[in-house]
């Protein structure tokens, strides 16, 4: 959804919610889920940290995973009296020489909108074909309505889509969803009709909230009274919560502030570098500045982490361990900032030309009313000054996990040119950057955001009893994460020829098996017809700009 530059965070969660994408169609796609499933021969890279190990054979009965066979050794053929037995009416995968890891999660997925022109099915499918399984909804900005009725869909799986948890944003109109979970103890009384400004209100929608089957709230910030109150009611209903702290409020709430009232993730970064004010309590902006005025806004925000105690200083491990014990997630999103330190590589991926709609290549465009679009005059001075910030961003990050944090994989795809799902995959590539090792980055993108979802008994690892959520890739992730990308990775092979990749060649979702290479291919075809339809010859991942 495409917004335009506002001064409050009330109305930012307000419009966002207005318009909405068409909805996802009936599922075509993918087989299954089979009376009994066996993937066989292949090397498990499991989301709790354990090394690879290989050969085993998964057997998935319906959609619930029932045995994991270590069937043999490296190099050694498998004996066949060894193998689970396939039943009647059973479907086998041969898997040997390839890599099965748990579904993704992608804990900050906004599910497209009007102004970028992204259906559903375009989004879903660009997932799922990354492997991600499982999306985190921050915002339900196509209303909390379609993205409930969307969420039961996928979970009777009459849509091709992974699983949806529903997070509205703190304030957004609820009126209009029917209430779905009984309580006699919890009548709603009215709702607000303008923005939240007292305790009463805030539990008031929250409570409402609840009732009509939301997972949890995003919030962007509030008065100290409001945040306190809605994040107690929040967190005694049993809800997950996520943050934005934005700037607008976070100079008295920061993410130590939410931290302590039971948000359970910081999304992005910002409120954590204010919570290391050691010199100032208020972001230093220069006497010129304009919130409303994007390119301001993202300049300085690239000064924010330079402000803040240093690494490994007195204040800066103080922050760190108080949200470690107090279990918060972070939720980095590397990725959707990548084009502020690099603008020229986020234009110019390999993706765009054949999976970027040229609605949404025209939504990414520079403009002054249009959020994440804010390349008014963006340089060299302001690209060094955000990878310094990184620098620092990351140190942090890494050193959370390091010292037993919990650090999740979140894309916010749809703005700044990053796509969905090819942007996940950046996402991966960014932690390792930070200083994740491979098996840390698989596990930042699986049981991580199952235990934050407080999904870690469904999902995250592949174990028995869990539910058949799996990709199987025919190179070795851990090897070169570039090998999960749609696109591929470039490979010279022994005979001399450049080749690409083929990316995941399954992703697997309630044991349902979904060709990763045909849905890419579906979506092709939809920019391509797109393309058509708009007349258009030139390519939108190079720009003709004059």
């Amino acid at each position: 959804m495409k917004i335009v530059s506002l001064t409050t965070a009330f109305l930012i969660q307000t419009i966002v919610c207005l318009a909405q994408i068409t909805p996802a169609p009936n599922r075509i796609e993918g087989e299954g889920p089979f009376p009994q499933l066996i993937i066989r021969g292949a090397t498990l890279i499991n989301g709790n940290g354990a090394p690879p190990m290989g050969p085993v054979d998964i057997v998935i009965e319906k959609n619930k995973i029932v045995k994991i066979a270590n069937v043999g050794f490296p190099g050694v053929a498998i004996d066949p009296d060894k193998r689970p037995i396939l039943i009647a009416g059973g479907k086998e995968i041969d898997a040997e020489g390839k890599y099965v890891l748990p579904g993704f999660i992608d804990m900050h997925g906004h599910i497209g909108g009007e102004s970028q022109g992204t259906p559903a099915e375009y989004v879903f499918k660009l997932w799922l074909a990354h492997g991600v399984t499982t999306v985190r909804d921050p915002s339900a900005g196509n209303g909390l309505k379609w993205v409930l009725d969307h969420k039961k869909k996928s979970e009777a799986n009459t849509i091709t889509a992974p699983r949806i948890k529903a997070y509205t944003s703190f304030g957004q109109n609820i009126e209009n969803v029917p209430i779905a979970i009984a309580s006699s103890k919890r009548e709603v009384t009215e709702l607000s009709k303008g923005p939240i400004t007292n305790e009463e209100e805030a539990r008031s929608w929250v409570r409402a909230n609840y009732q009509r089957g939301a997972d949890g709230i995003k919030f962007f910030g509030a008065s100290p009274e409001v945040m306190k109150a809605a994040l107690d009611e929040n967190k005694k209903l049993g809800l997950g919560s996520a943050c934005h702290h934005a700037q607008l409020n976070v100079g008295w709430w920061n993410a130590v502030n939410s931290a302590e009232a039971g948000l359970t993730s910081l999304e992005h970064w910002y409120g954590l570098p204010e919570s290391m004010f050691t010199q100032q309590v208020v972001q230093n902006y220069p006497v010129n500045y304009n919130y409303s005025n994007e390119q301001d806004r993202f300049t300085e925000a690239g000064r924010l982490w330079e402000q803040a105690a240093p690494p490994y200083s007195e204040k800066w491990n103080e922050v760190m361990n108080h949200l470690i014990a107090l279990d918060f997630t972070l939720d980095p999103t590397f990725n959707i900032y990548e084009a502020n330190r690099d603008l020229m590589r986020s234009i110019n991926a390999d993706w765009h030309r054949d999976y970027t709609l040229p609605s949404l290549w025209k939504f990414y465009e520079p403009s002054k009313i249009s959020h994440g679009s804010y390349w008014h005059y963006w340089g060299t001075e302001e690209e060094v000054t955000w990878k310094k910030n990184y620098q620092l961003w990351m140190t942090f990050v890494n050193e959370y996990k390091n010292r037993g944090g919990r650090v999740t994989t979140g894309s916010d795809s749809g703005f700044i040119y990053q796509l969905y799902g090819f942007a996940y995959i950046r996402e991966l590539e960014l932690l390792r950057e930070a200083g994740f090792n491979p098996l840390e980055v698989i596990r930042a993108a699986t049981l991580m955001g199952a235990e934050a979802l407080g999904m870690s008994d469904q999902i995250g690892t592949i174990e028995i009893g869990k539910l058949a959520d799996l990709v199987i890739v025919e190179e070795n992730p851990l090897a070169n994460l570039k090998v999960l990308y749609g696109t591929g990775a470039i490979k010279l092979t022994d005979q001399n020829k450049i080749i690409r990749t083929k990316g995941i060649q399954f992703t697997i979702k309630d044991g349902i098996i979904f060709d990763s290479q045909s849905l890419l291919n579906d979506v092709r075809n939809m920019v391509l017809a797109a393309k058509k339809e708009n007349g258009e010859l030139v390519n939108p991942g190079y720009p003709n700009w004059k």
